[in-house]
């Protein structure tokens, strides 16, 4: 602390204070920060005691105390959606929040943690659509512990599964009600009561069997039933009666973090108790920042963010960790001393990484001599969510012969500094839904550093799994045709939206087997084939290096300037064992 920060705990003016100092021979002024010996001798000259008690510790406190039962207002609950994978969990979401969010997901699945609010009766319920498959537990924890209610969604043709039962486990740890959501009853091969049975084997015997369960039967695909789903979390979060304090600094978890062209790191909060407003300064996690601008579930841009609201919020100096708490600081300058010493603590986990140079190819034959004890994996993600699921997928594989070592996961394009960093440790780069700039890719080629580059988590843990055992199928080599950069967008009637490009690298081409890939931040946006390729007003079949023309994919129209399209071709090379 300062020298004033010192006389005015101890309700003294500046000037005393130094006096005190100068007797002592130490020639201070106000804004002197004091070590802690110091402030304690002084505080004791003027009869008070000094308990050490560092920033973090304190806000913890703060927050803590107990607040005016007048300021308390009702809030909406937070609604967690579980349950397997396929079992409807984002179609009932889709119907209820009347958006289409199933279509845009790689293979169907839910990769993120979503969040959405909707209106219910002139009340709002938040739901968080957390991914089912067994790879997102560690997401599906933390979604069940910012939860108040969770929907359990069983199909009816298919009863509970592995991941139902894991969702089951995650709710009663966090201690959240459970409310059932039988799905796909309009399928000609549903059996609600075998659902029942099943549920009533593992302790959530339904309410008209005599028990406690609250189970409703829905189909999303025909709309049937949600009202009665809503009223049902309504009923049971009533009785729950959720309050928090608007009045207050707010606080929350950090859901979700990502970087985003044009407006940097961008961190998903859900606010828990409290208001956040532009302008407040935060600290999530080891990193700090000022609010910038709050963007809601729907796209728009907020002043203000009350309790149980998920927001996303600009204005952060990095990436906090999802899961991370998320809080608004009156003083900024403290927040950053937080944020140093948490990051301090981060670095000295990660320091010390070696291994043996590898490819996956070659992994079983040094199994066989036994040289290889680990497998080194640095992971980069689209986001930081799905780089963690990823990592902890990943670092669960391995047997007696071999481990999997994670040296790092990130979210971003795979860069020179992880190619460096691979280089240094050779380890295996994998990465989810990103591709490598061009710099990383030609510097990876040189280094001779392996680069696995995947869109679906499962198909990673499996070729991994291959790789040990020596079953790895042939290698999937992509051979680079071309590049190009959009510099212009114009709409089109038959596909939409096309791009006047400039050809970068390589020739660009619509010929054989030829795919195409477009990239925003070297993140995979889109895979198709083109719909047209044109110089002027003539269709042609292929453009060289250094000249412009048109483009459109088939069936997408999502182009904007700066993006880039890839060009490649697929070639299958026998693995080596």
């Amino acid at each position: 602390m300062t020298v004033k920060d010192l006389a005015d705990k101890l309700e003294l003016r500046a000037k005393d204070v130094l006096k005190k100092l100068i007797e002592r021979r130490m020639m201070m002024n106000i804004n002197t920060t004091l070590d802690t010996e110091t402030a304690t001798m002084v505080a004791r000259e003027f009869g008070a005691d000094v308990e050490m008690r560092s920033y973090e510790e304190e806000v913890v406190e703060v927050e803590s105390t107990v607040t005016d039962e007048g300021d308390l207002v009702p809030r909406a609950p937070v609604v967690t959606v579980m349950g397997h994978v396929d079992h409807g969990k984002t179609t009932l979401l889709d119907a209820i929040r009347k958006a289409r969010v199933a279509e845009r997901e790689a293979g169907g699945i839910t990769q993120h943690i979503g969040a959405y609010s909707v209106a219910v009766n002139k009340k709002r319920i938040v739901f968080l659509d957390t991914p089912g498959h067994e790879a997102f537990t560690l997401m599906r924890a933390r979604g069940a512990s910012v939860t108040d209610v969770v929907i359990l969604v069983v199909a009816a043709d298919d009863g509970v599964m592995p991941q139902t039962k894991e969702a089951i486990e995650h709710a009663k740890a966090a201690g959240v009600p459970l409310i059932v959501a039988i799905n796909k009853i309009d399928k000609s091969n549903a059996n609600t009561e075998r659902v029942k049975t099943e549920l009533s084997e593992l302790g959530l015997t339904p309410e008209d069997w005599g028990g406690t369960t609250v189970t409703v039967e829905v189909s999303a695909k025909n709309n049937q039933n949600l009202d009665s789903l809503l009223e049902m979390v309504l009923l049971v979060t009533e009785l729950g009666e959720l309050t928090a304090n608007p009045k207050r600094n707010a606080r929350g978890t950090v859901l979700e973090s990502k970087i985003d062209r044009g407006r940097g790191p961008v961190a998903t909060v859900l606010i828990k108790d409290g208001t956040l407003r532009t302008g407040d300064n935060f600290i999530a996690g080891s990193m700090v920042g000022k609010v910038r601008a709050l963007i809601d579930d729907r796209g728009k841009q907020q002043k203000e963010a009350g309790p149980s609201t998920p927001i996303e919020v600009l204005g952060l100096t990095g990436l906090p960790q999802p899961g991370d708490t998320f809080q608004a600081v009156v003083d900024a300058a403290k927040a950053r001393q937080i944020a140093v010493v948490r990051q301090g603590q981060e670095k000295a986990k990660t320091l010390g990484a070696r291994g043996g140079r590898l490819t996956l190819e070659s992994l079983q034959q040094k199994l066989a001599e036994g040289g290889t004890k680990e497998l080194p994996i640095i992971v980069k993600a689209d986001v930081l969510g799905s780089a963690e699921v990823l990592a902890d997928a990943l670092s669960k594989l391995g047997d007696e012969r071999v481990k999997v070592r994670l040296l790092s996961s990130g979210a971003g394009a795979i860069n020179e500094g992880d190619v460096v960093f691979a280089s240094a440790s050779n380890a295996i780069i994998v990465g989810f839904n990103v591709r490598p700039d061009r710099i990383a890719l030609a510097m990876a080629r040189r280094e001779e550093i392996d680069i696995r580059l995947h869109r679906v988590i499962y198909d990673v843990t499996e070729e991994i799994k291959k790789a040990m055992a020596g079953l790895l199928d042939p290698t999937i080599k992509e051979v680079q045709v071309g590049t190009a950069e959009v510099r212009e967008t114009f709409k089109v009637p038959k596909f939409g939206t096309a791009a006047g490009c400039l050809v970068t690298a390589g020739k660009i081409t619509r010929a054989g087997d030829t795919q195409a890939r477009l990239l925003r931040d070297n993140v995979v946006i889109h895979e198709g084939r083109l719909g047209s390729l044109r110089r002027f007003k003539d269709d042609v079949s292929e453009v060289k290096n250094g000249l412009e023309c048109g483009l459109a994919f088939e069936r997408y129209a999502d182009l904007k300037i700066g993006d880039v399209v890839e060009f490649f071709t697929i070639e299958k090379i026998a693995a080596v064992v």
